[in-house]
């Protein structure tokens, strides 16, 4: 790809993720993407198509970004149960090196009414789903190895990635409540042990 061309596209998505990540898609304008990326309106046009389309394109980043954290989670070799601890650091590591993705996924704005809108709220569901999934995949083994109960593992599954997200998000509030990096690394620890010592086999 021409050097330019990918400097205009760099510029629209860091420039979408800091207006969609502080207001909803429906109230930002492609005028005001292109003037904070710096660029003609026209370019956003041509290399995504429709402000819908950078929005996905940013979304889809996010999504790509978030994968290879975890896949530095799931890895042979681990126990299901080793899986699990591992998971949940790689979530606080991706948050802390991409913050505004963590809140676009963890917590996505409204859709709003358009087609396109949906569609990519429909797919990012369809990601968490396939994260949790390696969750549950690794519940199955240890159930299977026998190390862990009988429990439903898709519940289980969501129950403790909503209980991270929880968490981390600690790390916004503007009071006393707030914790820092590594008080948010004990938590999910506590969190992880609580969870694990539930599952485990006597």
């Amino acid at each position: 790809m021409d050097p330019r061309a990918q400097r205009t596209i760099e510029a629209l998505l860091d420039a979408a993720e800091k207006l969609f990540t502080t207001r909803a898609v429906a109230d930002v304008t492609v005028e005001e993407i292109a003037e904070t990326a710096g660029v003609a309106i026209g370019s956003v046009y041509n290399h995504f198509g429709s402000k819908a389309g950078l929005h996905a394109a940013l979304m889809e980043k996010a999504l790509v970004t978030d994968r290879r954290f975890m896949d530095l989670a799931y890895v042979e070799g681990r126990s299901p149960v080793e899986q699990l601890y591992a998971a949940a650091d790689e979530y606080l590591a991706f948050y802390l090196a991409n913050p505004e993705y963590f809140r676009m996924l963890a917590f996505p704005a409204e859709p709003g009414s358009y087609a396109a809108g949906q569609d990519l709220a429909d797919r990012l569901a369809d990601s968490v789903d396939e994260q949790n999934k390696r969750m549950v995949e690794a519940l199955r083994r240890g159930m299977k190895a026998g190390t862990i109960r009988k429990v439903n593992a898709q519940e289980l599954a969501t129950v403790l990635w909503s209980s991270w997200n929880g968490i981390i998000s600690l790390a916004w509030r503007q009071d006393r409540l707030r914790r820092n990096p590594r008080q948010l690394k004990r938590l999910l620890r506590a969190a992880t042990d609580a969870f694990a010592h539930g599952l485990l086999k006597d």
